[in-house]
């Protein structure tokens, strides 16, 4: 069993409030981490029928048998438990009562900011990050990308083309009709397939629209749907603009580098050196390791890309106020001086800014040239 990186900080919180929520996609470990982390708490699973009734009919008389020191699993699926939870961590004062796990953040999220807001820390669980899987300079990239980091894949030897399939299917019968009523799921289906494609591009719902024959107003909904349960993200343009020109449509991504490539068609990690999305797969994979650093870290995801009208763009932007981080990443095992071009000219725009420049690429050197660096793709921390 690999030690997550997540555990400490969630440890550390369980002492500071009554409630922790750890929310993420299905099987990417929550569950696992609970137990290890809060070993001696009851554990309870909402997912049981019996329970999950008993908990929706008589959440009062649930919550006294499991008063306190419990780990209540897939809690969405019982919202009518948030307002006793919150008479009960009101009435006792005490830290690190409840632990609470949600695949579904939007069901979990929303009862959260009606009901315990400001008694409750809320932690994100991503796959295994490749700092977890402790990947270095002797690992295969492409497999590294191919693969993905769900833990069932790692823990139970499960070849990718074995686990993804399934994995997507149930997600596509269960949380997919459980929130929104989609009549045609070969329609959903086509759909994730054209997001996969589209990985690392604006996000354009007329575009995917018209080849599904939806509108616009149904692909924004599937999307949000693919956000609240963690499998696809968008990445919005840097909020300071330096010209009128700047582009203000997100950027689409996904969680997992693996799902994406199943719903590609790749069977094999060697399918990558040739195919047309490997530099957008790169970058997503480069992008979702610095999202695992910072959720991992308790850190808030202030990531964005900036790309204006004529073509220039950075691939990462990281605010920290006035200092910004910008990071161009290549999936080339050679370094260009050409990389360098788009990152030169943001800092001299960028003037009123303190800028950190860094190039992530497919090779395994690092290089720390005159206010740059060069990092490789094992070793994404900006």
């Amino acid at each position: 069993m690999k030690l997550r990186l997540l555990s400490d900080k969630v440890r550390q919180m369980a002492q500071k409030f009554p409630v922790i929520v750890v929310t993420g996609p299905r099987q990417s470990g929550k569950t696992t981490l609970c137990k290890e982390v809060f070993a001696g708490y009851r554990y309870v699973s909402l997912e049981n029928p019996d329970t999950r009734q008993f908990a929706q009919e008589d959440p009062r008389g649930f919550l006294s048998e499991y008063n306190g020191k419990v780990i209540l699993d897939e809690v969405q699926n019982a919202p009518e438990l948030f307002s006793y939870l919150q008479q009960i961590v009101d009435d006792s004062k005490q830290n690190g009562q409840f632990i609470l796990t949600g695949s579904q953040n939007f069901q979990l999220i929303e009862r959260i900011t009606q009901t315990l807001a400001g008694r409750v820390y809320i932690s994100h669980l991503l796959p295994f990050s490749q700092k977890e899987l402790k990947v270095n300079k002797n690992s295969n990239l492409e497999k590294c990308i191919f693969t993905g980091g769900y833990p069932r894949i790692y823990d139970q030897g499960i070849h990718p083309t074995d686990f993804f399939p399934s994995y997507i299917q149930t997600y596509m019968e269960r949380d997919v009709r459980s929130v929104i009523n989609i009549r045609n799921i070969g329609q959903f289906s086509s759909f994730l397939k054209l997001c996969a494609g589209r990985i690392g591009q604006l996000f354009n719902a007329s575009s995917i629209g018209n080849e599904l024959g939806l509108d616009n107003k149904t692909i924004e909904s599937w999307l949000s749907l693919l956000e609240a349960s963690f499998v696809a993200y968008r990445l919005r343009p840097w909020h300071v603009n330096f010209n009128k020109r700047v582009v203000k449509t997100p950027k689409l991504y996904f969680y997992d580098t693996g799902v994406a490539c199943n719903l590609l068609g790749l069977q094999n990690e060697s399918q990558l050196n040739s195919h047309y999305a490997k530099g957008a797969l790169f970058e997503n994979y480069v992008i979702n390791q610095q999202l695992k650093h910072q959720y991992n870290n308790g850190e808030f995801a202030s990531n964005y890309f900036w790309r204006d009208s004529t073509g220039n763009e950075i691939d990462l932007l990281i605010d920290r106020g006035q200092d910004v981080s910008i990071t161009e990443i290549k999936s080339s095992k050679t370094v260009n001086t050409d990389y360098f071009k788009t990152l030169n000219k943001f800092e001299k725009w960028a003037e009123n800014h303190t800028v950190q420049k860094n190039l992530v690429y497919g090779g395994n050197e690092a290089q720390k040239r005159t206010r740059l660096g060069v990092i490789p793709w094992y070793n994404v921390e900006l």
